[in-house]
């Protein structure tokens, strides 16, 4: 094979970003002179519905113009919920965890199906979802709520069911992290993260929902930066670089013949100990087909310059490269046609009625009164509210999302409700000037975002605490809130921080809607505080 040839191939196994709503010249030329096959989209990349749409109409045509046998994958991570990517004009569907605490797994199926649509009719052919890690451990600082909780019996269904419902669109899934990211306690985004559990166990509770999804269909799984000793004896190889993992282990015990795609190579796990592009030879290698640089030009061309010298070099053997392009070849022959790229307008369900009363429906029925010791409903009393300015807490989360909306959800319903929005952390003198003011209030609503131990917003409550005004904390993103908490009245978790969560948890609080959501985790220390 000429080099020219072996270039289309490693290009196909290729999935690359770039900044912008329109088509850079370096990703047309991605496209065009190294046949690259997947693209990643990231909120750097979303204008309007209609925004989006030309910008994939553009990136195909490029791709057909350049010879193309097949469309380009174009992927995302629409995870809904507190990771997610399209903007204003699409519907903001409930996340992982948040479905979870309906207790009912269709509403996975049918909010699967719902953001396959939308993708979809946007261009967008692949979803990096849904996330398949159990989470087993309160300290995860990057599963969390995107999980749909702690049971590997639950994830495993509500897992499957929105697989099921993405793929019901014609959209291709992602079971990720595999093996198994829920019981870490960094994220793989910053450092390496390791999982020392038994295999064994690991096949009781992480590797449950991979197996059962593969058995029902599962299009393609994404590989955790995670080391598993348990698996690989080679200390600090993570299952993305670890042949025994994503060879020995996905492919031959489980039986997946389906694509396998890394995370991205530019992760803090890869980037600062292998390096990116010497990882995308080690990934190959192990037995992945995609390798995904999602971010910097210079580092995509070294990671395909790294991999072709290694097949030219023989240390990759180029049944490899050819198993993983006929993979590729078969996903896109399955859900990519390029008679799918004709239609120019966005279609009106994109962000519409029907949709987003499925999401409130399912708002209603997620969010979760963990406790409320007669201080609900609020009515007719004078109420403040407080939280701190919101910050991305995790590496997958989009800082254009941060905004914080519970104060204007509270003053649509209780116009003389006042809000007072803190620094993050806040001071001690904002502390103290909050909890004099709330003296003057029947009720302080606190919205809370992850708290650790001894934090400033354990601080707050308890400064707030101490005037005896009763307190209502709403946990905007983890359940486990409450755990490092002092006594409060009403506790109530919404798992998540869009508009529509804030908005149908202060309808709740006042009345006007009843939510029948229970947790989908357990919190064992402060079991007997809430009973």
């Amino acid at each position: 094979m000429n080099q020219k040839e072996l270039r289309k191939k490693v290009g196909q196994l290729m999935v690359v970003g770039f900044n912008g709503i329109v088509a850079s010249d370096e990703i047309k030329e991605l496209i065009r002179e190294h046949h690259v096959g997947g693209i990643i989209l990231f909120a750097r990349n979303i204008g309007t519905p209609q925004d989006v749409l030309s910008l994939t109409r553009e990136l195909q045509q490029v791709a057909k113009d350049a010879g193309h046998e097949h469309p380009l994958l174009i992927c995302i991570d629409q995870e809904n919920g507190v990771v997610r990517r399209l903007g204003e004009g699409t519907t903001i569907f409930p996340g992982a965890m948040l479905l979870g605490a309906t207790g009912d797994s269709n509403h996975a199926y049918q909010v699967g199906v719902a953001t396959g649509k939308e993708l979809k009719a946007l261009g967008i052919n692949w979803n990096l979802a849904p996330v398949m890690d159990v989470n087993n451990n309160p300290e995860n600082p990057v599963i969390g709520v995107r999980s749909f909780g702690e049971s590997a019996e639950k994830v495993s269904e509500f897992g499957r069911m929105a697989m099921k419902g993405m793929q019901e669109s014609g959209v291709i899934t992602t079971l990720k992290h595999f093996p198994g990211h829920g019981d870490t306690n960094v994220d793989s985004h910053l450092d390496l993260p390791v999982i020392s559990h038994e295999l064994e166990r690991l096949e009781q509770i992480e590797l449950k929902p991979f197996v059962d999804s593969i058995k029902a269909g599962a299009d393609t799984v994404m590989s955790a930066h995670v080391y598993f000793p348990a698996i690989e004896d080679n200390p600090g190889v993570p299952a993305t670089l670890s042949r025994k993992v994503m060879t020995g282990l996905l492919r031959e015990k489980l039986g997946f013949d389906g694509v396998v795609t890394t995370d991205c190579m530019e992760m803090n796990a890869i980037a600062n100990t292998i390096g990116t592009a010497k990882g995308g030879v080690e990934a190959i290698k192990a037995g992945v087909d995609l390798v995904m640089v999602s971010h910097h030009h210079h580092l995509q061309t070294q990671t395909m310059d790294a991999i072709v010298a290694a097949v030219e070099s023989g240390d990759i053997d180029q049944a490899q490269i050819d198993g993983a392009v006929a993979r590729v070849t078969r996903l896109k022959e399955k859900y990519c046609s390029w008679n799918e790229i004709g239609s120019a307008k966005v279609p009106s369900f994109v962000g519409g009625e029907e949709h987003q009363k499925l999401a409130n429906d399912i708002y209603k029925q997620g969010i979760t009164i963990v406790k409320n010791n007669g201080v609900l409903p609020l009515k007719d009393k004078r109420v403040l509210v407080v939280y701190s300015e919101n910050k991305v807490t995790m590496g997958a989360e989009d800082r254009r999302y941060s905004s914080m909306f519970l104060g204007e959800s509270i003053k649509e319903i209780d116009k003389k409700a006042e809000v007072v929005e803190l620094s993050n952390p806040a001071t001690e003198k904002e502390i103290q000037e909050v909890a004099v003011k709330a003296q003057q209030f029947d009720a302080v609503i606190v919205g809370t975002l992850t708290v650790k131990k001894g934090d400033s917003q354990t601080k707050l409550v308890e400064a707030l605490g101490h005037t005896g005004v009763p307190i209502v904390v709403i946990a905007m993103r983890s359940p486990y809130d409450v755990a490092f908490l002092p006594e409060v009245q009403a506790y109530i978790c919404t798992y998540e921080f869009p508009y529509p969560a804030l908005k149908m948890v202060a309808n709740a609080i006042y009345g006007l809607e009843q939510v029948t959501g229970e947790l989908p985790v357990t919190i064992p220390q402060v079991r007997e505080r809430l009973n």
